[in-house]
C-alpha cells in the first residue's frame, strides 16, 4: 500500500501553502516478518510549536512511544498470522529488526506480541480486519473502518485472515495514573 504524505506550512505573509508533497520518509518493510510494514507519518514533541517550521520531525524520533505531550502518527501494516507460525520465522531475527525499527515500543513487547504503552491510541481500519486482544484474552474483530481508542491498556494486533490488515493509529502521550485492584 503505497501511502502520500500532504504536510501544509505557513507562506508568504502567513497563507497556507504546501510544504511537502510525497511518499512517507520513514516506511519501514521488515525483511524478517513478510508484510509487515510500519510507517511514521508525523511526530509532534511537547515543543512543537505551530506553525510549522520546515523540518521534518519524523526523522529526529529516538522513541516510537510518546512522551506526555507528544504525539506518534503511524499506519501499519500486519500480515497474517501464519507468517508468525512458519517454521522459517526466526523470532529473535525479528525481534532485533523490530528494537532498529521501533526503538522505545519494540522493548515494551512480550513473547505474545502484547505491549503497553502509556499513551491514548486513537486508530481506523484502513483495510483487511484484526483483532484486538486484551491481556485477559478477551478480544474483538475490527473490520475495514473500524475505530477504537486504546486507553494505555496491555493488548495485541492479531490478524487472523488470509490477508494484510492496516491500521492508522495517533499514539498521544499521557501521563500514568495509580492504579489499584
Amino acid at each position: 500500500m503505497h501511502i502520500r504524505r500532504v504536510v501544509t506550512e505557513h507562506g508568504n505573509k502567513g497563507a497556507a501553502s504546501f510544504a511537502e508533497d510525497g511518499a512517507v520518509p520513514r516506511t519501514d518493510i521488515f525483511r524478517t516478518v513478510p508484510g509487515l510494514v510500519s510507517r511514521m507519518i508525523w511526530s509532534t514533541s511537547a515543543s512543537t510549536a505551530v506553525p510549522f517550521n520546515g523540518t521534518d520531525p519524523t526523522s529526529q524520533v529516538t522513541s516510537f512511544v510518546p512522551e506526555p505531550g507528544e504525539t506518534r502518527f503511524l499506519v501499519l501494516t500486519f500480515p497474517p498470522d501464519a507468517v508468525f507460525m512458519s517454521p522459517d520465522f526466526d523470532g529473535p531475527a525479528a525481534m532485533a529488526e523490530n528494537l532498529a525499527v521501533s526503538p522505545g515500543l519494540a522493548e515494551r513487547f512480550e513473547p505474545d506480541g502484547k505491549h503497553q504503552t502509556p499513551t491514548v491510541d486513537y486508530g481506523i481500519v484502513l483495510d483487511g480486519e484484526i483483532w484486538m486482544e486484551l491481556d485477559d484474552g478477551n478480544e474483538t474483530r475490527l473490520g475495514q473502518f473500524d475505530a477504537f481508542v486504546q486507553n494505555g491498556t496491555c493488548h495485541a494486533w492479531r490478524n487472523k485472515s488470509d490477508g494484510p490488515a492496516t491500521i492508522a493509529v495517533v499514539l498521544v502521550g499521557a501521563r500514568t495514573a495509580d492504579t489499584t485492584d
